[in-house]
């Protein structure tokens, strides 16, 4: 009798662990390979309704596209090809590199953007995140990975004004993740500023909250075996980099920017990067936005926290 019971039991939590091994797998790929992530279903994860702001998407759109711009590509340090759209503006000092969210693309997230930073004077530098847009790779790097990208774009606006240049960092999202986790690195000294909007603190932690609130689903054994997968087939673990950890090493000012209606990335996770922060820093939290929608939800206020925080960094 026993020895049925024991049997039982070994077979049951075989059974339990092939389930949670195809459960993993599934929602691996869709997740983290480029070719199964797909940007409908995050913007309807997201719980956004984009609807409403076509129209004033739609007018930028139209005129930042009427505006001089270029491809350019670099290649990164494990051999990827990296596509961004360069806008040189008014060609002067000034300058911002602009990453994007999750599935989307430089040209996508940063249309309402453009018109602020070019009628200012800035030259934009609009990037395609590894495995996103016309960049190179099937692994999506979630910030881990595209923040020694980061450099690599830094380096190149560098070389194109002078030594003298005045750049900013500016991520959504996901590339919000990616800027604030590239301020852990040694950052040329011609950085004097980043800006995150709706940042998560790990891609652990952002996927243990979406299995949670939008699958009813445990993080165990999922995010154990999704992290085994991950560090064979893109190189690096789901906390090995932690944004909020890494801020702890930063030394530029930051504004870090949040919508308090986020249920994609909760805004607890923009306090605890800003409470871990050791630079120069102050936030604004949106009342009613939801994910990456606080430009839109607000747009006077967010225009006017950049303008206040780049009065203080940049001549």
């Amino acid at each position: 009798m026993m020895g049925k019971i024991l049997t039982g039991t070994v077979l049951a939590a075989a059974a339990a662990l092939a389930a949670g091994a195809g459960i993993t797998a599934y929602f691996y790929r869709r997740t983290m390979m480029r070719s199964r992530a797909k940007t409908e279903r995050t913007m309807k994860m997201s719980g956004t309704d984009w609807s409403q702001y076509f129209p004033v998407m739609q007018e930028r759109r139209q005129w930042m596209m009427e505006q001089p711009h270029e491809d350019v590509q670099l290649m990164s340090r494990d051999g990827l090809k990296l596509h961004a759209t360069y806008f040189p503006g008014q060609e002067g000092k000034k300058a911002v590199i602009c990453f994007h969210g999750y599935t989307s693309r430089g040209m996508d997230d940063y249309v309402g953007l453009s018109d602020y930073y070019l009628k200012r004077g800035y030259r934009i530098l609009l990037v395609d995140e590894r495995a996103h847009g016309d960049s190179e790779g099937e692994y999506i790097g979630f910030g881990c990975l595209d923040r020694f990208d980061g450099l690599k774009w830094i380096r190149w606006m560098t070389d194109k004004i002078g030594e003298d240049a005045e750049i900013l960092l500016h991520g959504t999202s996901m590339g919000g993740a990616t800027v604030l986790m590239m301020t852990g690195l040694k950052l040329p000294e011609q950085v004097k500023g980043v800006v995150s909007d709706c940042a998560f603190t790990s891609p652990k932690e952002v996927f243990t909250h979406v299995l949670h609130s939008m699958y009813h689903l445990p993080a165990f054994p999922l995010i154990p075996l999704a992290d085994r997968i991950n560090r064979k087939k893109a190189g690096y673990g789901l906390d090995d980099c932690n944004a909020a950890r890494e801020v702890r090493k930063a030394a530029v000012p930051v504004l870090m920017i949040h919508g308090d209606k986020d249920i994609f990335v909760p805004c607890w996770m923009c306090d605890v990067i800003y409470d871990n922060y050791a630079g120069p820093k102050t936030k604004l939290i949106v009342p009613g936005a939801g994910h990456a929608e606080s430009y839109y939800k607000d747009t006077a206020a967010y225009e006017r926290a950049l303008d206040t925080f780049t009065e203080g960094i940049l001549k």
